[in-house]
């Protein structure tokens, strides 16, 4: 088989080789380095008819060659390397060699890794986390906004189309992220996307090892990773196991027919997620959720082949060493194969202890989420070492209980619920909440545009137990009104580009409403920053009083007290303070983080309407 035409090669994502007259060959992972604990490495040789050649290892001192295996595929040779502990950096030397031709040589990079590197700090819940969509936050370097190579162009005058942001935007404006009081940036994937249409979004992988050239390369991701380090932000890269592009340059060329889950004809997933425990499901119902495509843009990867099993787990492995991310969103974590899920879990936990992933499990039954916990004891016996999940559930039941109407139980009834059922996660405090994401209507839009139940969901976010996410543009009141086009759900950030009348970075052309409602964001995050009691202090919530209308929570620890408050009536109302009395006295003082204002109050405390206090107590 031939080399499929148009294949491109990154020179950080891989080593390119001329080998084989004007053939070049593939080589992934690009480089693996010395004093790792995942030190037998599998590495994929691709290029025409490779297969027919021999492939040996110059001697090196402290690596061996453990096997060779060679798919149906000529196209393709698959190499086991062991590397020692204490092996010096260099390059191996491997030979193809056959009858009647010259040996050729494939240089191998084994590089020096840094010191405490395996040492990496993940994110927690003492961060706070904003969310980005790289194309549409900022434009740093409009020379690559479209680019030969990639098939689609930019057009910034299509909702759906790529509009030019770039990973240059978001370096460009770091301090405004730190400013707002976040601590962390999570940027949807960044990967090479070399899809026909509607490619912005960043979920159709076309080159593992390759940041999209409309974004920028490896080194200026790895810059970023660097400079937001240097500036006390950490850094969150998107990734997807599940499934590729179908565009991605091995779908012309599978190295095995099981490399994705093919199927007689296009199937997509079920989505049926209660297959995994459900004692009565048919075989293929778990097949069709797992083996699913989501798209048929999507080809479903077969996680239970062993060189793709490895190959995506080193992938992995390979941008945290080489970037220094600080964290991994997983795109959906249930529907690759589950018993691969734990594994790839455990080997990225094993290698970096202190790291942390974050998987996407968009449900809203607890039951379900927490399935996917590490510690958590499953009937079937599972067990996953992921650390964080997003908390779908509470974000549902928070946007429920604003716009629910008063009822006898209260309209705050459903977060004390689902917030009442943590029991079922082995740690509910490293659980990822958020008041929106990339893939729903904006917040502000999901309450009606009522400014001040948008800010409840902000204070509610920020002070619940868990890790916060909020998404870009939140501090502006960027909505998505009369449509849930995702195009428009993720508009272009204000400013981030040549030429804009408004500029959220600077504040010009903001109303006054939105500059209120950055600043109400920037106390709030900076406030949180140094909230000991808010990152690790214990929770605990009243039920809520249908006649008030009232929902008071409390972050505690040994020294510390914070009172959070929401009223939704539209008139003051009067807690009576005795009824928290197993917290506080009767009697109490702090400050209102919000407002700035002293609060001491004897006996009772006034909420004013449609609003909520955060009063750190004396």
């Amino acid at each position: 088989m031939a080399l499929p035409r148009g294949v491109l090669f990154a020179i950080f994502a891989m080593c390119c080789l001329s080998i084989f007259g004007q053939g070049k060959i593939r080589v992934e992972p690009p480089n693996w380095w010395s004093g790792m604990v995942h030190n037998e490495v599998e590495i994929m040789f691709y290029g025409a008819d490779i297969g027919a050649y021999g492939l040996t290892l110059e001697d090196y001192i402290g690596i061996q060659l453990k096997a060779v295996a060679r798919p149906s595929n000529p196209n393709y040779i698959f190499a086991t390397i062991i590397i020692e502990n204490g092996t010096l950096p260099g390059n191996l030397k491997f030979v193809l060699s056959k009858k009647g031709t010259s040996p050729k040589t494939v240089p191998y990079p084994i590089l020096k890794r840094k010191p405490e590197q395996d040492q990496i700090q993940g994110f927690d819940s003492s961060d706070a986390i904003y969310l980005i969509t790289p194309d549409r936050f900022a434009n740093g370097n409009p020379m690559n906004d479209s680019v030969g190579e990639m098939k689609e162009k930019a057009e910034r005058t299509n909702v759906n189309g790529r509009h030019g942001g770039d990973i240059a935007g978001i370096s460009a404006h770091l301090d405004y992220i730190k400013d707002l009081g976040f601590t962390a940036l999570w940027s949807n994937p960044l990967l090479e996307n070399n899809m026909k249409e509607y490619s912005y979004h960043g979920y159709a992988t076309t080159d593992f090892y390759r940041v999209d050239p409309r974004f920028g390369d490896n080194k200026s991701f790895k810059a970023l990773c660097t400079k937001a380090k240097q500036k006390g932000l950490k850094v969150i890269m998107d990734m997807i196991v599940n499934h590729c592009g179908s565009d991605h340059w091995w779908m012309n060329d599978l190295p095995y027919e099981d490399w994705i889950n093919q199927w007689p004809k296009y199937t997509g997933t079920n989505h049926r997620k209660t297959v995994i425990l459900d004692p009565h499901a048919s075989a293929l119902d778990r097949k069709q959720f797992f083996d699913g495509w989501f798209v048929p843009t999507m080809p479903d990867l077969n996680q239970r082949n062993p060189s793709l099993a490895k190959y995506l787990v080193q992938n992995t492995l390979w941008w945290i060493e080489y970037s220094g991310i600080s964290g991994i969103r997983m795109d959906t974590y249930p529907y690759p194969d589950m018993y691969f899920m734990s594994d790839w879990s455990k080997a990225v936990m094993t290698e970096y202890p202190n790291f942390t992933i974050v998987g996407e499990e968009w449900v809203t039954r607890p039951t379900m989420v927490s399935y996917w916990q590490a510690g958590k004891e499953n009937p079937n016996d599972y067990t996953s070492s992921l650390k964080s999940l997003m908390d779908f559930p509470l974000q549902n039941a928070l946007v429920t209980s604003l716009n629910n109407e008063k009822t006898w139980q209260s309209s705050w009834i459903d977060v004390y619920e689902a917030l009442g059922q943590d029991y079922l996660y082995p740690d509910p405090n490293n659980l990822v909440v958020f008041p929106d994401n990339h893939d729903m209507s904006r917040i502000y839009t999901q309450v009606n545009e009522d400014l001040n139940k948008f800010k409840m969901a902000l204070v509610y976010t920020a002070t619940v137990r868990g890790i916060p996410q909020f998404y870009y543009g939140t501090e502006i009141l960027m909505g998505n009104p009369g449509t849930t086009e995702h195009g428009v759900i993720r508009s272009d950030f204000p400013g981030g580009w040549e030429g804009d009348t408004v500029n959220a970075f600077n504040g010009k052309g903001l109303s006054d409403i939105q500059k209120e409602t950055q600043q109400f964001v920037r106390t709030l995050l900076s406030w949180r920053k140094n909230a000991t009691v808010v990152h690790q202090g214990d929770l605990l919530h009243f039920a809520p009083k249908g006649e008030e209308e009232v929902y008071v929570f409390f972050r505690y620890n040994d020294t510390e007290k914070v009172m959070v408050a929401f009223n939704k009536n539209p008139k003051t109302v009067h807690l009576d303070l005795s009824g928290y009395s197993e917290i506080i006295p009767p009697n109490i003082k702090g400050t209102a983080i919000l407002s700035g204002t002293r609060i001491e109050a004897e006996g009772g405390l006034s909420i004013q309407p449609n609003s909520c206090l955060i009063i750190e107590l004396e």
